[in-house]
């Protein structure tokens, strides 16, 4: 989820101290700052469905799920992007910061998958861009690109040789019981429990 930009420019420690003084959020790109907006239901209904699956199945496992309210360092100097879903394996992740034990998590630096849900409006950016600057990041394995207003499942995978590749899943039905793989994490999913309760304005 992204706006317009708001048209500020700081350095990522200008911006990280701001950030926190903010009432919304918004991504840092480039030395600019982007204010974040909401989502559909359906994109609501999608995160949840699988921050719910994912919390459960990682329990105990030494993996957690987060959803969009904590930051992705690509690096120190930037960027910072807010992705819908993040996984990360990495204990270094779980360290709080400044030393205290009772301080919240601020940043992933490890992500090992990385799930966006489309809004209107950032389908560019999220399979472009932001693809792009998160390639950067040698713990990803996994980037997942879902549609909310259609059954639409882009798995970008990195493969043995270091390459990502694309695997899609599409359907016309909601209550379909086609499996969708997470290999970075051995769990698997239906379409159809991605989906549950996603209202479609057209029929999908």
């Amino acid at each position: 989820m992204v706006a317009s930009v708001d048209r500020l420019f700081m350095s990522p420690t200008e911006y990280l101290a701001w950030e926190e003084e903010q009432p919304f959020k918004h991504e840092y790109l480039n030395g600019e700052v982007y204010a974040m907006t909401g989502g559909t239901l359906g994109h609501n209904q999608v995160a949840i469905n699988l921050v719910a699956m994912l919390r459960t199945f990682f329990r105990g496992k030494g993996c957690r799920v987060f959803i969009n309210d904590v930051k992705v360092q690509v690096s120190a100097k930037g960027p910072y992007f807010y992705p819908d879903l993040v996984v990360t394996c990495n204990s270094d992740d779980f360290r709080r910061s400044i030393g205290d034990p009772k301080a919240p998590l601020k940043l992933i630096s490890y992500p090992q998958l990385i799930i966006e849900v489309l809004s209107p409006g950032t389908e560019g950016y999220d399979r472009g861009e932001k693809f792009k600057q998160y390639r950067q990041m040698p713990s990803l394995q996994e980037y997942i690109i879902i549609d909310p207003r259609q059954i639409a499942i882009e798995c970008y995978r990195l493969n043995d040789r270091q390459k990502w590749e694309l695997t899609p899943y599409f359907s016309e039905d909601i209550a379909d019981p086609t499996m969708v793989e997470f290999p970075c994490i051995e769990f698997e999913c239906s379409i159809a429990a991605i989906y549950e309760d996603v209202e479609f304005d057209t029929p999908a």
